[in-house]
């Protein structure tokens, strides 16, 4: 299958948004703690007041009341009453909690800002693309090289270039390191049972297709711990790379892409911004929605996203 980065179609008889939106959250972990909630609060506290956050909902409801008394925001006992209260709905959820739940919040009218990978099966990633699609409310996935700086912008300043010949890739995280202490999000099931190539995976592609080309062909292999080697084809003609790990020594782990072209050699900048990526991402959901115009970062792309790990998940050995 092709993905086509710049023909989405606009959605028709989009629900309203209000004048300043509403933002319920879903999740209580680590990375709504750390992400999420501080960055919805700053959001809504920015001089253009282009938000409110609204409330919180998690599995846990204890925790769902710990963190929306934090920030002063109402707490929901029900996912489906903050969807009738919110114009948008942020995921800090497991990918395949969060996809249902994302098919009931489209149901409902409620713009999506989603987290990644938006399901671990190309079927449930698919049925997040086509409710999407069949309710007219705009999404976008949370892809932290698309939207904090100066990563953003020179991958956009990479796409407008032609003539590549590859590229590596690499993100190597400490997150069960074998000679030290996990991180905080090392108590992730999903994390643990499905590895950097689900966690970090969607990061790298979604800088490698925007530049290169949607992938035409992947192949997978395993390392030690839960290192997986990608070699990808592009529909450019490009080669590229990508080495996914969650369990790399500390002293090994970091992030870094090289592109390589007729035009030179190009290596992704530093990048910190995480809070402010977050908010930039809500400010991309709020155009689309008003707009009808689809973000490239949408479900769509992230179902694509799914398909491609889905199809090098199953090269791998048991």
């Amino acid at each position: 299958m092709s993905y086509d980065l710049t023909s989405a179609t606009a959605p028709t008889d989009s629900p309203r948004l209000s004048a300043r939106p509403r933002v319920g959250l879903l999740g209580t972990g680590p990375w709504a703690h750390r992400t999420h909630a501080p960055a919805l609060a700053a959001h809504a506290a920015a001089e253009s007041a282009g938000s409110e956050f609204a409330g919180v909902w998690g599995r846990r409801p204890e925790a769902a009341a710990e963190l929306a008394d934090a920030y002063g925001v109402k707490v929901y006992e029900d996912p489906d009453a903050l969807f009738a209260d919110c114009d948008v709905v942020a995921f800090a959820l497991p990918p395949d909690v969060q996809a249902p739940l994302a098919v009931r919040a489209a149901a409902a009218g409620c713009q999506l800002l989603l987290d990644k990978p938006v399901a671990t099966t190309a079927r449930d990633a698919r049925a997040v693309a086509d409710a999407v699609a069949r309710h007219g409310v705009a999404s976008v996935v949370f892809l932290t090289l698309r939207f904090a700086e100066p990563a953003a912008g020179w991958v956009a300043e990479q796409a407008g270039r032609s003539g590549w010949f590859t590229a590596s890739a690499h993100w190597l995280g400490a997150v069960f390191p074998p000679d030290g202490t996990p991180s905080a999000y090392a108590a992730s099931p999903w994390r643990k049972a499905k590895g950097g190539l689900w966690d970090v995976g969607p990061h790298a592609l979604s800088v490698l297709i925007p530049v290169l080309g949607d992938v035409t062909a992947v192949t997978a292999t395993r390392g030690p711990s839960d290192v997986v080697q990608l070699a990808l084809r592009h529909a450019s003609g490009a080669a590229s790379t990508a080495v996914l790990s969650l369990g790399a020594p500390a002293a090994a782990a970091g992030v870094g892409l090289e592109l390589r072209g007729a035009e030179g050699v190009f290596s992704l900048p530093n990048w910190s911004d995480v809070p402010g990526a977050y908010g930039r991402a809500l400010d991309a959901l709020l155009t689309a929605a008003r707009t009808g115009v689809p973000d490239a970062r949408d479900a769509e792309f992230a179902a694509r996203l799914t398909e491609i790990l889905a199809e090098a998940e199953a090269q791998l050995p048991e």
